[in-house]
């Protein structure tokens, strides 16, 4: 079954692939310019994606899409989207990173940026965009992954960080060239909290000695994402994973109530922002413990 998709500008077609786990569907931009997760589109090139995925083609000019498959989830179109909102964030990292550029210390570094919020809110999705903007502006930031419980970097129950050196392939993500991944053994932090925050704290130090090595990287600075854990004990290891990165900027997936108790407790030297979750967010189905 094919079906085609005619998107004005600033819209977006959120796709649930709910086919049978034997077949794909297949994703193709017949004109227009449009991204999925902040990569670029080739036209009139099949894009395959099995069963479980969740996409979101996304077009700031205008666009028209094919979708082929069995879907038993009919995709829909919506312009209720925050991509532009993360457009902007994307905007100000870079004006801190062109700020590092141009600063004559040669210690002067870019935006070590972190994403918190409860589970399924799209963090994981939003890291992504904001390193693919930052790649396609020709930087190499550092991406981190704290979610044990998905583990986008390596298997779940490990922490992993990977210098990103070309944006996502929209099939495959990012190129896993050599990336450093350290074992935690367990899906959600709360199972061993003193191991946790000392692999937080042994990752931010070879982070920032990688940072150091590479002016580049240094120049683009970190992209970190976290799990959902935010309550009790879970805010505490958002604010060790703070001061262990020594983060200059946090970004508050929909939740204020974390947003409020972040502006008051962090430096005042952090910049913490709130931003709404997209509403093509779909549930993973799990807990964080």
């Amino acid at each position: 079954m094919k079906n085609v998709y005619r998107l004005e500008a600033d819209e977006e077609l959120r796709i649930e692939v709910d086919c049978p786990k034997t077949e794909k569907i297949s994703v193709e931009l017949m004109t227009g310019v449009a991204e999925i997760f902040g990569t670029e589109m080739v036209q009139h090139t099949k894009y395959y994606f099995a069963a479980g995925a969740k996409i979101s083609v996304f077009t700031y000019h205008g666009c028209t899409v094919e979708v082929s498959g069995n879907l038993e989830v009919e995709p829909y179109s919506s312009k209720e989207t925050p991509m532009i909102i993360y457009l902007n964030t994307h905007a100000a990292l870079e004006q801190l990173r062109l700020k590092a550029e141009q600063d004559t210390d040669s210690t002067a570094r870019g935006p070590i940026t972190l994403l918190v919020g409860p589970t399924d809110v799209g963090k994981s999705t939003v890291c992504r965009i904001l390193l693919n903007y930052a790649v396609r502006m020709g930087r190499r930031p550092i991406y981190v992954d704290l979610d044990v419980g998905q583990g986008s970097i390596s298997v779940p129950g490990s922490f992993g960080a990977l210098l990103v050196e070309r944006h996502a392939g929209i099939e495959e993500g990012f190129s896993q060239n050599s990336p450093l991944v350290y074992h935690y053994g367990h899906k959600t932090p709360g199972h061993n909290l003193v191991l946790f925050n000392q692999l937080v704290s042994k990752i931010a130090d070879v982070v920032r000695d990688r940072l150091a090595a590479n002016k580049k990287a240094q120049i683009s600075g970190v992209v970190i994402n976290t799990c959902g854990w935010v309550k009790g004990e879970g805010y505490n290891q958002i604010k060790h994973i703070a001061q262990a990165f020594e983060v200059d900027v946090i970004v508050v997936l929909d939740q204020e109530r974390i947003y409020n108790d972040l502006v008051r407790d962090m430096p005042k030297f952090v910049k913490v922002v709130w931003q709404p979750k997209s509403g093509g967010v779909v549930s993973h189905q799990r807990t964080d413990l």
